[in-house]
């Protein structure tokens, strides 16, 4: 079983805190470190505070940041013609449902000694951690071929960037990213009566051969992070080197259009790739050899779980940043609700900011405009 002894390095595994050992079992908890001894020190449990600040402030700050992102996209009456804007919105939605579901749950493994939420949302919340990362990337990949289109294949850009096709992608994203983590539910066990703690409940991911374990594990970080990250890069390659060789043809409009639009989604694929980069070091680390437990390994797996819930709040703040369109239309729909509110006909007439051009999807010039 990957349940190993108590003596030896790692017990069991959570979506993130992957590794944990003895010191992890005597405080009774998957995910947490109490007051231990680190290399003979004793570690203060002043990440029992930190974390859950910084957890808090992930959950407001991209509640409201995705929040605003699907509400001025939802409200624009040409998002329908945008690809890029629908893909948008559901990488927002990803990232809103990871936020409602996984963070207030997971924020608790640092407070409190064990899982008092039982076995339902032990296996959901796990579940649906894997469920939204994949559909996160999934979709970066699907905007990244969406720039490959736009910019080097814009003759044949109307019949490939169409809507349905946008919403084929958003559905297929969402079927693979739901099976791809079925083991996670499958594996993610509701325990009680651990001998350590009879009188405790813990939320830990047991699996019987531990081959299977190191298998899937690898699986989920070629397919849920290599793979994609390659396709992506190929993408922008290709990108960039079209928009060198062609400048000249192009219209400074539309060169500096696409530019900028390309700029914002290769901005949202490398937070994605940094913030989850050290999640799946630790991850391999822990199945395939001995996570050490020290200061600064500590250190490091606290930093890689703020990174990785600290990117589901961190793309409304790029657009925010890097597309002046989005500035507009969130200052728009700020006046509108909070400034001047009026009635919701009205909104509807005028506060609407155009996300992308009408003739997104034609014309020999057009580009998405983010």
């Amino acid at each position: 079983m990957a349940l190993r002894d108590p003596e030896g390095e790692v017990a069991a595994r959570s979506p993130l805190y992957v590794a944990f050992n003895r010191s992890y079992q005597k405080n009774h908890s998957s995910d947490r470190v109490d007051a231990e001894e680190v290399d003979g020190a004793v570690a203060p449990r002043i990440e029992a505070v930190v974390v859950p600040i910084v957890f808090s402030l992930v959950f407001f700050t991209g509640i409201i940041g995705n929040s605003l992102v699907i509400t001025v996209l939802a409200r624009n009456k040409k998002v329908k013609s945008s690809v890029t804007n629908t893909l948008i919105l559901n990488l927002s939605m990803a990232d809103l449902a990871f936020l409602l579901f996984c963070v207030p749950f997971q924020a608790t493994i640092y407070s409190l000694p064990e899982w008092i939420f039982g076995a339902l949302l032990c296996k959901f919340v796990h579940y649906f951690f894997t469920v939204t990362m994949l559909v996160s990337i999934f979709t970066l990949v699907a905007l990244s071929i969406d720039r490959y289109i736009t910019v080097v294949h814009l003759r044949h850009s109307p019949c490939l960037r169409s809507q349905r096709n946008a919403f084929l992608g958003m559905c297929v994203a969402w079927a693979l990213s739901l099976g791809i983590a079925i083991p996670v539910a499958q594996h993610q066990t509701y325990v009680t009566g651990y001998y350590e703690a009879p009188n405790s409940t813990f939320c830990w991911e047991i699996w019987e051969d531990e081959t299977s374990k190191q298998t899937y594990t690898v699986a989920i970080l070629v397919v849920g992070y290599l793979l994609p990250l390659v396709l992506i890069t190929c993408c922008y390659m290709k990108v960039l080197c079209h928009l060198h060789n062609k400048i000249r043809v192009i219209s400074k409009k539309s060169e500096r259009s696409k530019r900028k639009t390309t700029q914002t989604v290769l901005a949202v694929v490398a937070a994605f790739s940094l913030s989850w980069l050290p999640h799946h070091i630790i991850t391999l680390w822990a199945d395939f050899g001995t996570f050490p437990l020290t200061e600064a390994s500590f250190a490091f797996r606290i930093t890689s779980h703020c990174l990785a819930y600290g990117n589901s709040c961190v793309n409304p703040i790029i657009y925010a940043f890097l597309s002046e369109n989005f500035r507009k239309a969130y200052r728009e729909v700020f006046r509108c609700h909070f400034v001047h509110p009026m009635p919701i006909a009205a909104q509807a007439r005028n506060c609407v900011v155009p996300m992308a051009r009408a003739g997104d999807t034609k014309g020999v010039h057009s580009t998405t405009n983010m």
